[in-house]
């Protein structure tokens, strides 16, 4: 049996106990009537039946308040304490076609960032896009819902208006956002997981992460794409992204090949693994760092039957007796007032309506 009061314990007792004690002392204190102690039994017994039916109404009140039950097995919740932050490539290449069969890459990415919120339940959640430039979509936040939502709704940039892109152009932004969450919270770690294709379509060299190691404790790099390739659909930035024509390059499909050099790179720069992805593995998620890993007993949090009810319903029969006698005592009394008022009109002097 455990306990889930709604209100403070202390609190609970201090009101329930309050009114207990008065229902003790009416219970056991002698009626009186016009100021005298009463002396008939009947009288008395009425007057103790009443009390103890009102200090039983308590007594239900103080279980319902407590709320008991039993608990239904024995569980483990897990909290993490600690910030992921996701680098998501959107550039034109992570629609490339190779993912499960001909699906598009970004389909891979969402199905990743699914396990990474069931593997880290209670963390906090930051988003960076990174095409031509980058972009914090999400700041930090347990809302695990709007960055699904965001994802569902995530389209690489528009085709005409690409000019190449680096894959290290959010390192500088990743770095700004793991540095404010230290600062904002010292206590808690942070991973960071970057999910592409590695594909550097600009002549120059990719910036570098390595100054976001220092606040990284674990995280992964997620590659995606084949050594073939996959062709590419030109997009548009409207919501049905992903239909129109593709991409074309010399006469015929272009085609997106993964760079696992470069991902193997950025890996090395954070000071995580790497791992290629494909649609028919499951992800290796490293565990959070122990330290911000807490559980809770499942005598609290588990699956629980509730018994308060049980206490409701004596309440309410009890409820229901004592209105019946209020609603008695109505009857009765409005019963003696015209008995009353007809023994005044007859005991009233006749007046004598004759003259001198």
């Amino acid at each position: 049996m455990i306990f889930q009061p709604v209100l403070p314990l202390i609190l609970v007792v201090l009101l329930c106990g309050a009114v207990a004690a008065a229902a003790v002392w009416m219970l056991v204190r002698a009626p009186r009537a016009g100021g005298e102690r009463v002396t008939d039994r009947r009288a008395i017994a009425a007057h103790r039946s009443l009390w103890a039916l009102r200090l039983l109404m308590v007594l239900a009140c103080f279980a319902m308040l407590l709320r008991p039950g039993i608990p239904g097995g024995a569980t483990q919740t897990l909290a993490t304490d600690t910030d992921v932050v996701l680098v998501v490539d959107t550039t034109a290449s992570i629609v490339a076609e190779d993912w499960d069969e001909g699906s598009p890459r970004l389909d891979g990415v969402r199905a990743d960032v699914r396990e990474l919120v069931a593997q880290y339940p209670g963390a906090r959640f930051a988003m960076i896009t990174s095409d031509a430039s980058a972009q914090l979509r999400m700041p930090l936040t347990t809302d695990t819902t709007a960055l699904i939502g965001s994802l569902d709704v995530l389209r690489p940039e528009v085709t005409s208006q690409s000019r190449g892109s680096s894959i290290g152009v959010a390192a500088g932004l990743l770095e700004d956002t793991l540095r404010s969450a230290a600062e904002a919270s010292p206590d808690r770690s942070r991973m960071v997981f970057y999910l592409g294709d590695g594909e550097q379509t600009t002549g120059t060299t990719p910036e570098s992460f390595d100054k976001s190691a220092k606040y990284t404790d674990a995280g992964a790099v997620f590659g995606y794409g084949t050594a073939e390739g996959g062709p590419m659909r030109v997009t548009s930035g409207g919501v049905s992204g992903g239909e129109g024509e593709y991409i074309q390059y010399e006469g015929s499909d272009a085609l997106s090949v993964i760079d696992e050099q470069n991902l193997q790179t950025v890996a090395e720069q954070l000071g995580v693994e790497y791992q290629h992805r494909t649609a028919d593995t499951e992800p290796v998620l490293p565990e959070a760092p122990s330290t911000t890993t807490s559980y809770a007993e499942s005598g609290e949090v588990g699956n629980v039957t509730e018994l308060y009810w049980i206490a409701a319903l004596v309440l309410l029969a009890l409820l229901g007796v004592e209105l019946l006698r209020a609603t008695t005592l109505i009857a009765r009394l409005r019963g003696l007032a015209p008995a009353r008022r007809r023994d005044s009109v007859d005991r009233a002097p006749a007046r004598d309506g004759g003259g001198a």
